[in-house]
Formats: C-alpha cells, sequence, structure tokens
C-alpha cells in the first residue's frame, strides 16, 4: 500500500463521515466510476493521457459527473486526484477509503467459507454469530469450498477460526502423531 493512497483515502473518509451524504452511497459512486473507467478504453485514454491539460480532463470528470449522479464531494475528490496526478492509484485509494471507513465505522471485513451455499437465514445467523466473535459488526462475503466436508472457516483480518470437518480431522492427525 502506498502511503500517498492511505492518506488520499484518510481525506475522503474524513470529508464523507463530516459530511451530508453516506459513505455507502459515496463506495457506490466511485464503484460506478471504477466499472466505468474499466470498461471505457476512451475514457481512461482521456484521464490518463499526460499530453491532455489537466484542467481538460478535470471536464471530462466533469461531463461525467452527472451521468453517474456523482455527489459533489465526490466529483471534487477525482478532480483532486487528476490535478495531483494520482489518478493511476484510484482502485488502490478507492479500496483503502472503504477500510479507513470500516476501520472508523467499527466494521470488520469477515470471509466465510463454508462446505455448501448457505441459504438467506443461515448466512444472517453466520454472521451474527461471527459478529460476536469479532466484538464489531461485520460484513460478510460468502463462498463455498466442498473440500471442508461440513462446517465453516471464518477469517477476520489475519485471524483464521476453522470449525470445518477437514480442519478437526487435521487437527486430530496431528496430536495422533505428536502423541
Amino acid at each position: 500500500m502506498a502511503d500517498f493512497a492511505a492518506r488520499y483515502a484518510r481525506a475522503l473518509a474524513d470529508v464523507v463521515l463530516g459530511g451530508s451524504i453516506p459513505a455507502d452511497q459515496v463506495n457506490a459512486q466511485l464503484q460506478d466510476f471504477l466499472s466505468t473507467l474499466a470498461e471505457s478504453a476512451d475514457l481512461r485514454q482521456a484521464l490518463f493521457n499526460p499530453a491532455l491539460a489537466v484542467d481538460v480532463r478535470v471536464r471530462v470528470i466533469d461531463a461525467l459527473a452527472p451521468r453517474l449522479h456523482l455527489d459533489r464531494d465526490v466529483r471534487n475528490f477525482l478532480a483532486v486526484l487528476l490535478r495531483h496526478d494520482r489518478m493511476n492509484a484510484i482502485e488502490e485509494i478507492v479500496a483503502d477509503f472503504r477500510a479507513e471507513v470500516d476501520r472508523r465505522q467499527g466494521i470488520s471485513e469477515v470471509e466465510v467459507i463454508s462446505a455448501r451455499r448457505l441459504d438467506a437465514d443461515e448466512r444472517s445467523q453466520m454472521e451474527q454469530h461471527v459478529a460476536r466473535l469479532a466484538g464489531t459488526r461485520v460484513r460478510a462475503r460468502f463462498r463455498e469450498d466442498n473440500g471442508l466436508i461440513g462446517g465453516a472457516v471464518v477469517r477476520i483480518g489475519s485471524t483464521i477460526y476453522d470449525g470445518s470437518v477437514r480442519g478437526r480431522l487435521d487437527r486430530m492427525k496431528q496430536e495422533l502423531i505428536a502423541g
């Protein structure tokens, strides 16, 4: 992670959390911008072309803002990135922004890997259990791994809680070898 990316992310978080627009709305607008940028070679050419004057590139953002329904603060943030030649790090800055907002709001990003697809009720129960385990609110990403046999593995930051059948069998195997 580049130090400057974290600084820009913290500055945007300061503006967003101190303002009137909800952070999830800013996230959605930034994601729309990133998607549009990824899909349009012409837009990338216009924004990343150093031969174009910065004011011209800012006008491109200004033309795009109403179509993407970008809030004034999001538009201004993108203009600052252009003016400071940081647009090439937009993805990293946005990821850092999301992490910073989550940190400030006491939300932990968690990954839940289960042996089978969990239905909505099971996901909700798992999120509640993981929130108690983490001691924070959580934003969970779910995925399946049929190699687990049963149970689930939960990753909260760098901590892994392995409640899978495969994990239990591996631990039993280690105990038998050691004992």
